[in-house]
């Protein structure tokens, strides 16, 4: 049997995007089958939707790669896409022994992925490619207001605006993975971009998403927008180089003013990336033609902008749950 199942590790709550692989691979291959991964599987919505799924280790236990490639061989997985930024790196390291079983996982190079998961870094890479990033602060010497969070945090995770010298507290000053920055003001609006990277690293799509509400550090409210965030990272973006699949990169920006932040790059699919599938931006598509086919991609500009998305709570019932 031909490796053209795919597995989506970490699903948890990631329906639209299993949904997603499920109606591109179909196109493809009628029989393949999108599979996904969690460690309670059971509770995972995206698991329950998946044509299959299996419980595995947390990433942090040593058998974790080795389940995973287990898994990969005896059910003719050819293509792994990681959804959680804890389990980059170490899937990084692993994808040559990945690719000597036939099985692709769509990754960044390590070297993108330790400057994105490490914040102090990503600055760094912003002024590589030519993008602005909020100044550093010394926390010996802070000015106020300021912004501190965990230099290797994940979806908000810690973050906490500091507007006066007495909110800052001790528990703070010694955390010693907490970084402290230069406030964006609030006339700066936050955008989303889903970025595309062949496997060449070559970028073929950029879908900025305005963020118009935030639920849990995702995206609940958003619409697509082509215009000046576009036409300000689009060159920064072909200089960023190790990108492959999708990444995510966060986005400040007073249009007013011709403003605009760079604040983190995630090199994974965002939560509200189901709104760029929708406005035409197929990634799941060109990672299958990509990855199973062998296909080369164009770049694509065409996706719709100023597309509203309003997410809405929904349910997935599991019948005889013990």
């Amino acid at each position: 049997m031909s490796n053209h199942n795919i597995l989506i590790t970490s699903a948890g709550r990631r329906v639209e995007l299993v949904q997603a692989f499920q109606y591109e691979l179909k196109g493809f291959f009628s029989e393949a089958k999108v599979f996904t991964t969690d460690i309670s599987p059971e509770l995972s919505p995206a698991c329950q939707v998946a044509d299959g799924f299996w419980a595995v280790p947390r990433v942090t236990e040593a058998d974790y790669i080795d389940t995973l490639l287990s898994l990969c061989i005896n059910n003719s997985i050819g293509m792994v896409i990681p959804t959680i930024d804890t389990e980059l790196e170490i899937l990084a390291e692993s994808r040559e022994k990945f690719q000597e079983s036939g099985i692709e996982v769509v990754i960044s190079s390590k070297a993108l992925i330790t400057e994105c998961r490490d914040k102090r870094q990503t600055g760094l890479l912003f002024d590589r490619i030519g993008v602005n990033y909020p100044d550093l602060l010394d926390k010996n010497s802070l000015s106020f207001p300021c912004f501190a969070k965990p230099y290797d945090g994940s979806c908000s995770v810690g973050a906490v605006a500091l507007y006066d010298k007495k909110e800052l507290t001790s528990a703070l000053l010694n955390n010693e993975k907490m970084m402290f920055m230069e406030l964006v003001d609030e006339q700066h609006t936050e955008y989303t971009v889903d970025a595309y990277y062949a496997q060449d690293g070559g970028l073929k799509c950029l879908v900025p998403r305005e963020r118009i509400e935030v639920r849990a550090g995702e995206v609940s409210k958003g619409v697509t927008r082509k215009y000046e965030v576009y036409n300000y990272l689009l060159p920064a973006c072909k200089r960023l180089e190790g990108g492959r699949g999708c990444l995510t990169i966060q986005v400040f920006a007073d249009l007013d003013r011709n403003s605009f932040y760079g604040l983190e790059i995630n090199p994974r699919f965002g939560g509200g990336y189901p709104l760029s599938y929708s406005a035409g931006a197929n990634y799941p598509r060109w990672l299958i033609s990509e990855y199973l086919l062998g296909d080369e991609i164009e770049f694509y500009d065409q996706w719709e902008s100023d597309l509203l998305m309003l997410r809405y709570d929904a349910k997935t019932l599991v019948h005889g749950y013990e």
